[in-house]
Order: C-alpha cells, then structure tokens, then sequence
C-alpha cells in the first residue's frame, strides 16, 4: 500500500520559505509570519512566532541545568495565506487593518 504522504502524491506549496504569511484559522488565527521551512511530504508549514511550544531540554553542556525552549510548531498548509494575498482580499471587501484580527 502507497503511503499518502508519498512525494508522488504531494502537491506544489501555495507558499514558498521566506514568505510572509498570515494564519486563517486555528488557535494562532490573524498572526503573521515569516515561513522558516516548508515540510512538503507532509503538507505543513512552519511560521515564526505561530504555534508555540515549550521542548524540555536534558542537560547538557549547552544548558547545565536543562531548560525548556519555546519553538514554533507546524501548521497546515491549509491554515495559512500568503500576506499579500490576505492583504488584497480586505481591501477588495472594504476591510482595513484595525478590522483584521489582531496580530502578535
């Protein structure tokens, strides 16, 4: 049986790495971002700033006493829209800024 997240069957991205994004929906709706990488077979994203989680770290010579990191986590490549493109449809419906969700 073909696994689903084959390269095969994977589509090309709306977004590319570097673009600035805005989230649509979810928990993290109306942050914008940058898009530090791009995980293309499993058709996800992750933005700077956007779905923060802590990562307990064991100790090391980095961190003698361990720590916890807060890291961005992937979203769906569903979930997000390219900035310009947010930007066009808001002023196309006679949205402004202050009308948008707000932003972190």
């Amino acid at each position: 049986m073909k696994n689903r997240f084959d390269a095969s069957t994977t589509k090309a991205a709306h977004v590319k790495k570097g673009e600035e994004v805005v989230v649509i929906s979810g928990a993290d709706k109306g942050k914008r971002g940058r898009i530090i990488a791009l995980l293309t077979k499993k058709g996800r994203v992750i933005v700077e700033g956007a779905r923060m989680t802590k990562k307990h770290m064991r100790k090391s010579q980095q961190h003698p006493q361990g720590a916890i990191i807060e890291r961005e986590g992937s979203l769906h490549l569903s979930n997000v829209m390219s900035a310009a493109k947010f930007d066009a449809r808001l002023a196309k419906r006679g949205g402004t800024a202050e009308a948008a969700p707000a932003q972190a």
